[in-house]
């Protein structure tokens, strides 16, 4: 069962298979959907300050009824953070949003502001202090792991080039159609986790001919072929969703798509409208 399943970073960390995005998830929602989530064997649930949703995230992970170390959390630093203090700040106030001892992982949301999302400046200097801020926190136990998000190989080479600590992953849009293989590949060549979020693409899979009748081939869901695609391809999927039944939907995987089938999925043609998602920046 793919939800009693780990990866093992390179730090020695285990981080379990699969877990629940909270993306979207409104925080006086976010204390329910994590308990849902664990009732139903989730261990890894993943947030970021941007979600305005880490009181509600941290309030479910405390009344879970599980011990704090049953549980893997992931937060994010806000992607306009690009300085030592600020950074320092930002952890602290997470914590305490929170109302966590420490955080299982904490990851930089992306190279760029948002607004400056794809644009020429990659703020490789701001990354570099931000980065030596969160390597303070996991040096103090405030944080268990540290990695990245949206980052491509420039970004991550800047941090290698100076850092004392590795990043551990790198949290990336990836799913059937978007699967920027150049990117993926790197990473795993320098022991880079990868993380996918939107592993159904926002949800613009489910409409998908073929997609649909590939899911209906193995007697499964469109959800479920894409969770376990990104599985098949080394990643760590995190689905996001507040019901219950998609939940538990998502952690039922005990398939395999075949290797014909892969690489059919490995070249679908990529989705350019993500329709009222497309606004978010990482989509443009």
């Amino acid at each position: 069962m793919v939800l009693q399943e780990n990866y093992t970073l390179h730090n020695g960390v285990k981080i379990p298979k699969l877990g629940l995005g909270t993306w979207f998830i409104e925080n006086e929602n976010a204390a329910q959907a994590v308990k849902d989530a664990v009732g139903l064997g989730y261990r890894h649930i993943d947030t970021a300050q941007a979600y305005g949703n880490e009181s509600g995230v941290g309030e479910g992970i405390r009344n879970c009824g599980l011990a704090r170390n049953e549980l893997f959390v992931t937060t994010k630093l806000g992607a306009g953070i690009k300085s030592y203090d600020g950074a320092l700040m930002s952890i602290d106030k997470s914590l305490a949003v929170m109302a966590l001892d420490y955080i299982d992982m904490m990851i930089i949301h992306s190279p760029q502001p948002w607004d400056e999302f794809g644009q020429d400046n990659r703020y490789f200097d701001g990354n570099r202090e931000a980065w030596r801020a969160l390597e303070e926190a996991y040096t103090a136990g405030k944080i268990r792991a540290i990695g990245v998000s949206n980052f491509l190989p420039q970004d991550i080479d800047n941090i290698l080039e100076v850092c004392a600590v590795k990043p551990v992953v790198n949290q990336i849009l990836a799913h059937i159609s978007n699967t920027p293989h150049q990117l993926i590949n790197y990473c795993q060549e320098n022991e880079v986790l990868v993380e996918a979020y939107s592993p159904i693409g926002h949800g613009e899979l489910l409409k998908n001919k073929e997609i649909i009748a590939i899911a209906e081939s193995y007697a499964v869901s469109v959800p479920q072929l894409c969770i376990r695609y990104a599985l098949q391809m080394g990643m760590l999927p995190l689905p996001k969703t507040a019901n219950p039944k998609h939940m538990q939907n998502n952690a039922d995987l005990d398939f395999d798509i075949s290797v014909a089938d892969m690489g059919a999925l490995k070249n679908f043609d990529k989705i350019k409208d993500y329709g009222e998602a497309s606004v978010f920046p990482v989509y443009k």
